[in-house]
């Protein structure tokens, strides 16, 4: 790595030289790890109420039903968490991983229910699929937005 001036940088990699601005980066770094911190925040007092408060909630609940009220007051804007929420959900597939996982290592006590479990899986997800085109629909059409 050698410096071309103040900010630039070159580096050479698989015999190629790449020019990077560490300025610019580190902003990009920076605001990524601000929005995680605010979302981690939020996160930690969901936790921390639900410890306070007796309920059968999970704290996920708790931070969600918190980071709902900080946007919709204005304390936190949207593009204060924006880029982190979305790769969030962009990985989320990822986080289902460990679940799958568990349910390998517990297959002795979910054989015998399979069939139970896959019939019920399908007919939920029939049911919110519907459920979630009737209400597009109807806010659809609520708004004026006509089916294509």
């Amino acid at each position: 790595m050698t410096q071309a001036d103040t900010n630039t940088y070159n580096i050479v990699y698989n015999h190629q030289t790449q020019k990077i601005t560490f300025e610019s980066d580190w902003r990009i770094y920076m605001k990524f790890l601000r929005q995680f911190m605010i979302i981690l925040f939020i996160s930690f007092l969901g936790e921390t109420l639900k410890m306070f408060i007796p309920l059968p909630i999970p704290a996920s609940v708790y931070g969600l039903v918190l980071m709902l009220i900080c946007l919709c007051s204005g304390l936190i804007k949207l593009n204060q968490v924006k880029d982190a929420a979305f790769f969030l959900i962009e990985i989320m597939p990822v986080m289902f991983i460990p679940a799958a996982v568990g349910l390998i290592d517990s297959w002795s006590a979910l054989r015998p229910i399979l069939f139970p479990v896959l019939v019920i899986i399908v007919l939920i997800t029939i049911l919110v699929m519907a459920v979630t085109g009737l209400v597009s629909q109807k806010i659809a059409k609520k708004r004026g937005i006509e089916n294509e």
